[in-house]
Parts: structure tokens; sequence; C-alpha cells
């Protein structure tokens, strides 16, 4: 482990000692207590050229959860796919926004349908379903890919019968009403995809990031759409980039939507709007 955590900090990579220790993890099965109570344990041929081999992906910039196939997101574990994002901390924010609202929603009323627009991975939807007793999920993507992804994710975290996909162009093929609206939606601008890490603009699909010009063309699509879709007295919650929190709800507002809470990431930094329409 000190060889490999070695070889990712002399290439800068962030994270190199975490990494580390994952990688190891997975290709032994070994747990962080294991390696503290026999540190001197010998690893099999096998298991030192799989090492070998993911060191080399990790070196050349491939993601560690990307070389793993999974990661970790409120508590549940979610499989990736190229045609996915890779769920992030920061989005838990949205699922810890939403979630009491969906409760009290079933609470008063007795159920509650919610809509995961690019449901990606399926982690938002899953996530929720997981959190609230009674939801029903639809999780729509354009990559069939994905919500291929999104499906097995249900199931292995067991809520694949309160979960359905849909492959849609944002609301093009959805059809009902719905008591939430959720999506952490592509909000990278065009012209900065070229500055992003290389662990993210060389391998999350180029559509989960790329948001346009101005990286609010998604956000325009949602809240042009979602009147026809979400209940009179819903909620849209929605992942935002840093710096869109003024742009974001002005769009939102100008589609009659109002702003009824605004969070921030682990960093500070503004991440998650929700709104209701102007009349609930």
């Amino acid at each position: 482990m000190r060889a490999l955590r070695d070889a990712l900090r002399a290439a800068d990579i962030e994270g190199a000692d975490f990494d580390a220790r994952l990688l190891l993890e997975h290709v032994t099965g070994w747990s962080a207590l294991d390696l503290v109570r026999d540190p001197n344990r010998a690893l099999t041929m096998e298991q030192a050229r799989a090492l070998d081999a993911f060191q080399a992906r990790r070196l050349q910039g491939e993601p560690v959860h990307r070389i793993i196939g999974y990661r970790d997101f409120h508590g549940l574990r979610f499989n990736l796919s190229p045609d996915t994002l890779e769920p992030r901390p920061d989005t838990e924010i949205l699922v810890d926004a939403v979630a009491p609202w969906l409760r009290r929603r079933i609470e008063t009323t007795g159920g509650c349908r919610l809509l995961d627009l690019g449901t990606g991975s399926g982690a938002i939807a899953v996530s929720l379903l997981k959190e609230v007793a009674g939801l029903l999920a639809v999780g729509t993507d354009l990559s069939a890919g994905a919500l291929e992804a999104a499906s097995g994710n249900a199931h292995i975290n067991g809520v694949a019968d309160r979960f359905e996909t849909v492959r849609s162009d944002w609301f093009a093929d959805v059809t009902g009403c719905f008591d939430a609206i959720v999506s952490n939606p592509p909000y990278i601008a065009h012209g900065e995809i070229d500055g992003l890490s290389r662990d993210v603009r060389d391998h999350d699909p180029m559509r989960a990031l790329d948001g346009g010009e101005d990286g609010l063309d998604a956000y325009r699509a949602i809240a042009e759409g979602a009147g026809s879709f979400l209940s009179a007295t819903g909620i849209i919650g929605l992942e935002i980039g840093w710096d869109q929190k003024s742009s974001v709800s002005a769009i939102f507002e100008e589609a009659g939507h109002a702003l009824i809470d605004a969070r921030k990431d682990y960093g500070g930094n503004d991440r998650v709007l929700v709104f209701r329409p102007d009349q609930a």
C-alpha cells in the first residue's frame, strides 16, 4: 500500500492515500482494520497483478471509483456505468433537502410520486425511495445505458418495486402528474468544459456535464415544462453550480415558481434550490 500511495503521490494524484487504500481493499477484500491488525500479510501473485493494473489506470487519470466500478452515496452502494455521472457527496444535499417534504406529503395525503429528470445512476431517486417509505418514483434519462444502470441500482438497494424508468429528453415522453420533481442536470458552461479536472472531463459522460453556452439550458427546459407535470402544491428540487443561484432562481421565478429553500454544500457553496408554484 505504501508503494501504491507513493506512486500516486508522485503523480500529484489528489487523494492519493485514500485511493491507495480503496484500491487495495477492493483487490484483496481486506478491511482497514485487517490492515492494522496484520500489516505484513502478503498479496497473492494474482492480487499483485490486479493492483498493478489498477495503479496504471489511476496514473492515466481514470477515477478510482470508475476503476472499482461503484461508489457509495447517501449510505448506499451504486454501480457505475460509462453512461452515468459518478454520484458525489454534494448531491446528497439535494436528497436531504427534499426527503422531509416527501415524508410530510405521504403523512398528509397517503401517497407521493417523484420524477427524477436525468436520473443517471439513479442515485437521487433510489436514495429518496430508501429514505421515504411509500414513495413512488420515475427516473428519466436520454441514455438507455443510464436507465439500465439506474434500474440495476434500484434492484440492488431493494426499491425496484417502487421505481420506474422512462427514456425521455426531459419531459418529452413523460406522462402523469407528480408531487415532486428533482434533477441534477448538466450545468457546466460549454466553454468551461476544457478546464475541468481530467477525472471529470475524460470520464463522466459529456451530455451530463455540458449545460450549453451559459450552463443554464437544462434549467430553462425544466422550468418551462414542469408546470404541466407538477401538482399545484408540489416542489422542484435542483442541484446547481456554485455561482448559479441568482440566474437559476430568475429562470424559475419567470416561469411561475417561487424559491422556498436554498442550501449550501459541504464546501459552503450554493448547491441546492427548492421551488414551488407561486400559487401554492
